[in-house]
């Protein structure tokens, strides 16, 4: 039986730990965080572009899904303030369908209307310039959302 957070339970009592990988999907970027086996620790991971023309994003996704052992994927939806989903929510659950296609994993969706608002705040605390924060914002938010996941699913 599959735990949302932590991974695999064994009929025998032995847990088997997996990791949950966090994808902040934009049209030019995507921003990719990584929990610990265990579900308590979130960290951003890389940027993905996302871009017409260059490597394709599924195929980074789903290596990464091999290499780290990836049990369960998070794709953010960017909903409207009121909570309902307009087209970039539609663009996000239809990319969260490939990735499930393509890397063979489970794929859960949460709401992730400020996370790229509260990185950018915590770059901007750091004293990171707005220039210099591009590429960065997006694997940080990425690790907020997956944050708010694993919270979740410990309740």
């Amino acid at each position: 039986m599959m735990t949302r957070a932590t991974g695999l339970q064994q009929p025998d009592g032995y847990h088997l730990a997996v990791r949950t990988l966090a994808l902040d999907y934009g049209e030019r970027r995507i921003g990719v965080a990584i929990s610990d086996p265990t579900g308590a620790i979130a960290t951003p991971l890389e940027t993905i572009a996302a871009r017409p023309g260059g490597r394709d994003p599924l195929e980074r996704i789903a290596e990464l899904v091999r290499s780290h052992e990836i049990g369960q994927v998070v794709v953010g939806l960017p909903l409207h303030m009121n909570g309902r989903p307009g087209p970039e929510a539609e663009r996000a659950r239809a990319f969260g369908e490939r990735v499930r296609a393509r890397a063979q994993v489970a794929v859960d969706y949460l709401d992730e209307r400020w996370t790229s608002r509260e990185a950018e705040r915590a770059l901007d605390e750091a004293g990171v310039s707005r220039r210099a924060q591009r590429g960065r914002v997006d694997p940080i938010a990425a690790a907020l959302l997956l944050r708010t996941w694993l919270e979740l699913c410990r309740k």
